[in-house]
């Protein structure tokens, strides 16, 4: 489609666009954010480089997309910002955000939209880079009789398992828990795309520990087939804004033990149907 305000610069001709032509740290005018929004469900994530952006215009920027969300696990950034979500690795890390292929806080009962995140250090070494994947084309080249056999299913997503280990083990403290279709309808596209993920899917209503198992493990591996996914290598102070309801996406930890920092955003969405 045209841009008038902006420029987008496929990365593949599946998943990934960079964007030009725009500062962030000032306030987008209404055609801006359209033409932002609509590369955005075009391109289903959208990079930005070169952009400084402070806690405040942080938080400006995704209130532009809707209210935004704050992390049932995860400490927020400060008591000031508490929907600023820290993205940090060094030395001292046992884990880092993100390593499995995942939709961001799939266990809510009303998941994320999308998610901002801002880098401002990244690997002196090189590494750090984060995989993204269409998952749009992830249903749709899914075999005709398998397409037929996952539409109408739902699955539990559990936030527990993945929670209590980074987080926290106090057990007075309680982690979302949802139930969702397998095939998710985009709100906005109305394209169907998967919704399962390694990090927080736990099993399928009204199958079998076996069957749910397998079923699962044969979407998962398809999900990370490499030709549905797009990979992001980040310089300092750019930003990634993906649409959580069809993206799923994965940092690599390949630079221990340096450093790698940023903050992030996530914008509230709804219930999947």
């Amino acid at each position: 489609m045209p841009y008038q305000t902006i420029e987008v610069h496929k990365s593949t001709p599946n998943i990934g666009a960079e964007i030009g032509a725009v500062d962030l740290s000032e306030p987008l005018s209404n055609r801006q954010f359209q033409e932002v929004h609509d590369a955005l469900l075009e391109n289903k994530v959208i990079f930005f480089r070169g952009q400084t952006l402070s806690p405040e215009r942080h938080k400006e920027l995704g209130l532009r997309f809707g209210k935004l969300h704050v992390h049932p696990a995860a400490p927020g950034m400060s008591a000031e910002h508490p929907e600023i979500f820290a993205i940090k690795a060094d030395a001292s890390s046992k884990h880092v955000a993100g390593e499995d292929w995942h939709s961001d806080v799939s266990c809510d009962a009303e998941p994320p939209m999308g998610s901002i995140l801002y880098l401002t250090e990244i690997p002196p070494d090189g590494g750090g880079d984060t995989l993204f994947a269409n998952m749009y084309l992830a249903y749709e080249t899914l075999a005709e009789p398998i397409r037929r056999m996952i539409d109408g299913m739902t699955a539990i997503h559990d936030g527990e398992p993945y929670y209590r280990e980074r987080y926290t083990r106090d057990p007075g403290k309680t982690y979302p828990h949802a139930e969702h279709p397998v095939v998710r309808t985009h709100p906005v596209t109305h394209r169907k795309g998967l919704f399962v993920n390694r990090m927080f899917t736990t099993r399928i209503v009204g199958l079998g520990k076996g069957e749910s198992d397998a079923i699962l493990e044969m979407l998962w591996r398809h999900i990370e087939t490499p030709e549905l996914s797009m990979r992001f290598k980040w310089q300092p102070r750019s930003i990634a804004f993906w649409d959580n309801r069809c993206v799923q996406h994965r940092a690599v930890w390949d630079y221990y033990p340096n450093r790698r920092y940023g903050h992030r955003v996530t914008i509230c969405g709804d219930k999947p149907y």
